[in-house]
């Protein structure tokens, strides 16, 4: 350390004896950061958005005129509903009529949901549910239906339109990430004169060492597809400036953050490689998410309105932002039985002790994304607007309780939409300095390390995009969001492909939740919406921010299914399957398939 610190000093003394070429420097990376960012973004966002997803066959189902269904789920809905995975127009199958479900060890169950005209499995009613077996035939309203495997040509098809889908190099991006890397680090040099620390070279290199060992040691295990990486690098190495920025002595702080986010991440996408283990740990997660509030509520401190911090000595923490996990975790987990009703009124029940612990915080805005993500999650289980519309119309009542209990609460957005007209006074004067700073930052910025919004309180958290746009310019800061968009956009265009509904919710909450927070934390700043007090993910000054952004990424990376691009398995829930399973779900020869075939047809 003593000899960084003597090595940039020398550095930095050069600089101060040549002033001018530290100006031309800045001057030039100003204009060159922003073709960087599209270089580094371009591969990762079109890797995600553009590359289609081949649906993966888990069986079939024959019709009665022998046209094949394939079933692309773990969990299959079969019904009317246009909704269903298995969609069957018969007038005489009720709109959610049954599911076939893969279980643990590669086995299939087939449940009955209540339908109108009853299911059958070989001529017997299903009652609740019964294992299913191929080649065994399932009535459902009078309409017979044969369960059969993927022939082996249809297979071998398959496993072609897969790998032609296989993700692109995005070593090129990762280079290219090292270099913007680097010139920051220099640029923030340049800003920060000969008052720098030994600590932002070695902070902005273990960034690119932790970067690197990460990809070498993934792509020595055949993994590909490392596009949300080179996003969430991407935001890192944002944070990072913003961080030497606004608070030098934090950086290896927020370094520590992005390494133990990492951790989680890894740590989380393992575990969700097993439903089964999943499905056990679904408990827990709900309790950590009360306990996590539970112990805030009891033991925070109070910090700009809201008493979501734990404080211990020079540590602090939002445990809230950890709860996010574990409740995303819990609800979609509980909920990949689709139709277990129970379910949701517990998931319900979750939903209203986490947001009544954060009204007792006052913690408005992240009490605002975990309603939006219960909705996600309640609609991906439901689909039932007239459901949604009772628990809307039940928290507005319950919104005005509050209100009514605690009317100061009115005040904090009294100036919303007025910021102007009350310029120099609470939320404001910060919304005001936030929106000068972005105009004077332009398309390109004024620089690293070169703008004065830090110095207004929550500069580098709650109102971080805009000393996004007064440093670094209009153009990165719009491809930031951009980028976390692409996240939710991949993970809405991944449900059609999913293997499991859990994977499915799972993501569809964790993007839905990171772009809601993301519209806070933005429009907040401009005054379109009410300033909220939420982080921008990966980029806001936290480490609890950032560890639950890289948390939230581990949901997203579980639903790819292109070939070893994911931490998921490739099989189904279980990680071993029995003989008599694997006898079972195996693809039969082509002249075996026929002969089933034609046994069904003279029955």
């Amino acid at each position: 350390m003593t000899m960084a610190q003597s090595a940039l000093d020398a550095i930095t003394a050069v600089l101060a004896a040549h002033p001018l070429g530290g100006m031309w420097f800045s001057a030039v990376v100003r204009f060159l950061f922003p073709a960087l960012a599209v270089l580094i973004l371009a591969r990762a966002i079109r890797g995600l958005l553009k590359i289609p997803h081949t649906p993966e066959t888990w069986g079939q189902l024959s019709l009665p005129n022998g046209a094949p269904i394939p079933l692309t789920h773990w969990e299959n809905i079969i019904g009317r509903n246009k909704t269903a995975d298995v969609l069957l127009t018969y007038p005489s199958i009720s709109r959610q009529h049954a599911a076939l479900c893969r279980g643990e060890a590669g086995d299939w169950t087939l449940y009955d949901l209540g339908s109108r005209g009853g299911t059958k499995l070989n001529g017997e009613a299903v009652v609740s549910s019964a294992p299913v077996k191929m080649g065994d035939t399932i009535t459902m309203g009078g309409v017979p239906l044969i369960f059969l495997p993927q022939t082996v040509g249809e297979r071998e098809d398959l496993e072609r339109r897969r790998k032609a889908e296989r993700p692109a190099a995005i070593w090129p991006s990762f280079l290219w990430l090292t270099l913007f890397q680097v010139l920051a680090c220099l640029q923030l040099i340049v800003a920060e004169g000969t008052e720098v620390s030994a600590a932002l070279p070695l902070t902005f290199l273990g960034l690119t060492a932790v970067m690197w060992i990460y990809y070498a040691v993934l792509r020595a295990t055949k993994c590909v597809g490392f596009e949300m990486e080179t996003i969430a690098f991407f935001l890192s190495t944002l944070s990072l400036s913003i961080t030497a920025s606004s608070a030098p002595q934090s950086l290896p702080k927020q370094f520590i953050a992005v390494v133990l986010g990492l951790g989680l991440f890894l740590l989380l996408g393992l575990s969700l490689r097993d439903l089964s283990r999943v499905q056990k740990l679904r408990w827990f997660s709900a309790a950590a998410a009360i306990g996590l509030l539970g112990i805030t509520l009891v033991l925070g401190s109070r910090v700009f309105g809201a008493k979501n911090w734990i404080i211990l000595g020079p540590l602090s923490f939002q445990p809230s932002e950890l709860a996010k996990i574990c409740y995303i975790f819990a609800g979609s987990a509980t909920l990949e039985r689709l139709f277990r009703r129970r379910n949701l009124t517990l998931f319900i029940v979750l939903t209203g002790v986490c947001i009544g612990c954060l009204g007792l915080m006052s913690d408005f805005g992240t009490a605002a994304v975990f309603f939006v993500t219960f909705l996600v999650i309640a609609y991906l289980r439901s689909g039932d607007f007239a459901t949604l519309g009772l628990i809307c119309g039940a928290a507005v009542f319950g919104a005005g309780i509050i209100v009514k209990f605690k009317p100061y609460i009115l005040s904090r957005f009294a100036t919303w939409g007025h910021a102007w007209q009350n310029a120099s006074v609470g939320a404001a004067y910060q919304q005001t300095r936030t929106m000068s700073a972005a105009a004077s930052g332009g398309l390109v910025g004024m620089g690293a390390g070169n703008g004065w919004l830090h110095r207004v309180p929550a500069g580098d958290t709650d109102l971080v995009f805009g000393m996004l746009c007064e440093e670094w310019g209009l153009v990165i800061a719009v491809l930031a969001v951009v980028s976390i968009v692409t996240l939710a956009v991949f993970a809405v265009r991944a449900c059609r492909v999913g293997r499991s509904s859990f994977y499915i919710i799972a993501a569809c909450a964790a993007g839905s939740l990171l772009v809601f927070q993301t519209c806070l934390n933005v429009f907040g700043s401009v005054d379109i919406l009410p300033l909220t007090g939420v982080t921008l993910p990966f980029v806001s000054n936290g480490g609890s921010a950032m560890m639950s952004a890289w948390g939230l990424l581990a949901f997203l990376k579980a639903t790819d299914t292109r070939e070893n691009a994911s931490f998921a398995i490739r099989r189904g829930p279980g990680r071993k399957l029995t003989e008599e399973a694997r006898r079972r779900t195996e693809p039969v020869r082509d002249d075996e398939f026929r002969r089933e075939e034609d046994r069904h047809e003279e029955n």
